[in-house]
């Protein structure tokens, strides 16, 4: 299957559970209040999605899976970032202009504001022209996401009632940095004995 087809067939998957959220709304289904958790979970589900593969594959090797993972992974970022847009689109419907104000100055939701900007960066850049004509500084910009993983989950555990969610979904992104990090450690230590 050829990359570009690929990479719209991702795409239109990543959209069905934002156009099902959507549908609820319209359909009365679910309020907007409903619908915040669902979306900024699955925004930072794909956020951990996408930034899994870079690590995985310098702690184990490449190998097929991980290859296509990687392929994804700009689909991934994107889709974070637009269920992103959706969760604050719910928060916005759900909320009087003077409420949104109001609540500006509490930190778990300027962290939220502050997490979907560090995103908007990445994902405007994510596009195969935009990787050529910026080089290098490409991947520098990229690298927002991680205080916008920071951020949204500081978003989470001010808002929500438990941490044990937020903390299981960035879990796996944690051991496996860890993982790396003692991997490198380990490489760096066998290069100074030698």
């Amino acid at each position: 299957m050829k990359r570009a087809r690929l990479s719209l067939l991702v795409s239109l998957a990543l959209a069905i559970p934002g156009l099902l959220m959507v549908w609820d709304l319209l359909a009365n289904a679910a309020w907007p209040m409903d619908l915040l958790s669902p979306s900024g979970e699955l925004a930072v589900r794909l956020m951990v999605l996408a930034m899994l593969p870079g690590p995985l594959v310098e702690l184990v090797g490449p190998n097929r899976f991980l290859k296509g993972w990687l392929l994804i992974r700009r689909n991934l970022g994107v889709a974070a970032f637009g269920y992103g847009l959706l969760h604050l689109a719910f928060y916005v419907i759900d909320m009087t202009p003077e409420g949104i104000v109001s609540e500006l100055g509490l930190p778990g939701i300027w962290t939220g504001w502050l997490a979907l900007a560090c995103l908007l960066v990445p994902a405007s850049i994510s596009f195969n022209t935009a990787v050529r004509r910026l080089g290098r500084r490409w991947k520098t910009l990229q690298r927002l996401v991680y205080p916008a993983l920071l951020l949204a989950l500081a978003h989470w555990l001010l808002l929500g009632w438990s941490s044990t969610p937020a903390l299981i979904h960035v879990a796996p992104l944690v051991l496996v940095w860890v993982a790396r990090a003692w991997k490198r450690h380990r490489i760096r230590k066998g290069a100074f004995a030698a």
